[in-house]
């Protein structure tokens, strides 16, 4: 695996410089701390300490001060420590899934960029254009201001938001309300300090990213491309980039498992229905869509061009060769034998020229299909699909399942 961090390779006839070093993930003052913590290797390396690391500086303190404080099982609290899913799901599963998504990101979208310049569908004159926009997106992925000022917003506006948003009322592990006063627990204040700005931080960031790539496909988009109507992707050339929305999906998973932890408390503790969080969990959905695949729509104009331009180019040549194949097989001499026309690849040629036209007229002018959205939903919605345990037995979800199954 190529160093992500050496200086780029210059080229004067294709735009590949920088293509091999280009990645939202491997840069930052985060990512150059766990590097010297032995936590991180150049490439991601060590997944399996950082995730335990993190996941047990984050929790286990946590569980260690509730059975201390004797909050951990069930007892007078309205939610002891063991008994919250909201915790519990943000720190044993979305976090896990925040940081193993690090390396997904980074194995699928590296070679989406290359792509860019090894199918020529940057074009050489767009060479400068296209290294500065990679330029410019590693030097705001490293950027130390905005990480730090990421950090200043967690612990001013990400912990006035979760007090006064989520933090739920009553006595619970990391606390208790009385009057007007919330006093916090030894382990809410491990909570507070530490656990809810390691998990915000790590998430903010990975939005951070996200607008790193929109902010890259954007520029991108604006270059003169070299797109083909009858291309086999039946996108112009440009359909891996729809592979791009598979990378995102353990970081949407994680935002769906965050979603079900929030809505679990509140359906089982705070005895709201179930029903009453449809429309949180749509906007959710469409929220987290919109972040995956709203970049991808800015290829649209360009696709949509392509699209006539092949149309109308294909039709004109099928137009001659159709006037030119009948004159010569059915108005001309030719084939007057059978072996003359069995022995001709002119039939073959007709029909491979059909098959150009049809993918033509059947290419999408946004680079990803409905089949990759429906993925991404499902394994957004899948954390939800406990949440139906709180209106229905496991019997009658079974129960229901075989009726439909028969």
């Amino acid at each position: 695996m190529p160093s992500l961090e050496t200086s780029p390779r210059e080229t004067s006839t294709t735009p590949t410089s920088k293509t091999d070093d280009f990645s939202v993930v491997l840069g930052g003052p985060l990512f150059q701390i766990f590097r010297r913590a032995h936590l991180s290797g150049d490439g991601l390396e060590l997944l399996r300490r950082r995730v335990v690391v993190i996941t047990l500086v984050a929790w286990l303190p946590l569980l260690i001060l509730s059975l201390i404080e004797g909050h951990a099982l069930r007892g007078a609290l309205k939610i002891p420590f063991l008994f919250d899913f909201e915790a519990n799901a943000r720190f044993l599963v979305a976090l896990p899934f925040l940081i193993v998504a690090e390396v997904i990101v980074h194995e699928r979208l590296t070679p989406l960029v290359r792509h860019f310049s090894e199918k020529r569908i940057v074009s050489i004159s767009e060479t400068p254009a296209f290294k500065a926009a990679i330029d410019s997106s590693l030097r705001l992925r490293n950027s130390v201001v905005l990480e730090v000022a990421l950090f200043a917003f967690v612990y001013t506006v990400g912990l006035w938001l979760w007090r006064s948003q989520l933090a739920l009322g009553g006595s619970t592990w990391y606390g208790a309300r009385d009057g007007a006063q919330f006093h916090v627990t030894l382990a809410g204040y491990w909570y507070v300090w530490v656990s809810i700005p390691i998990f915000q931080f790590l998430l903010l960031r990975w939005y951070f990213r996200l607008f790193i790539w929109f902010r890259f496909l954007w520029k991108i988009s604006r270059l003169k491309l070299q797109l083909s109507a009858a291309h086999p992707d039946r996108a112009g050339g440009i359909g891996f980039l729809g592979g791009s929305s598979y990378a995102f999906g353990p970081l949407l998973f994680a935002q769906g498992t965050l979603l079900s932890g929030l809505i679990a408390n509140r359906v089982v503790y705070e005895k709201l229905p179930l029903f009453s969080f449809e429309v949180d969990a749509t906007a959710c959905l469409l929220f987290l869509m919109l972040c995956v695949f709203g970049p991808l729509f800015m290829f649209l104009p360009q696709l949509e061009r392509a699209k006539r331009k092949g149309e109308a180019e294909l039709s004109l040549l099928a137009n001659r060769y159709v006037f030119a194949f009948s004159k010569k097989w059915i108005r001309g001499g030719a084939g007057e034998t059978d072996d003359e026309l069995l022995g001709t690849g002119d039939i073959q040629s007709l029909a491979d020229l059909g098959n150009s036209f049809s993918i033509a007229n059947s290419m999408r002018i946004v680079p990803f299909a409905w089949e990759d959205v429906i993925r991404l939903i499902a394994v957004t919605a899948a954390p939800l699909l406990p949440l139906s345990l709180t209106i229905l037995s496991p019997v009658e979800i079974v129960s229901r399942v075989v009726k439909i199954l028969l």
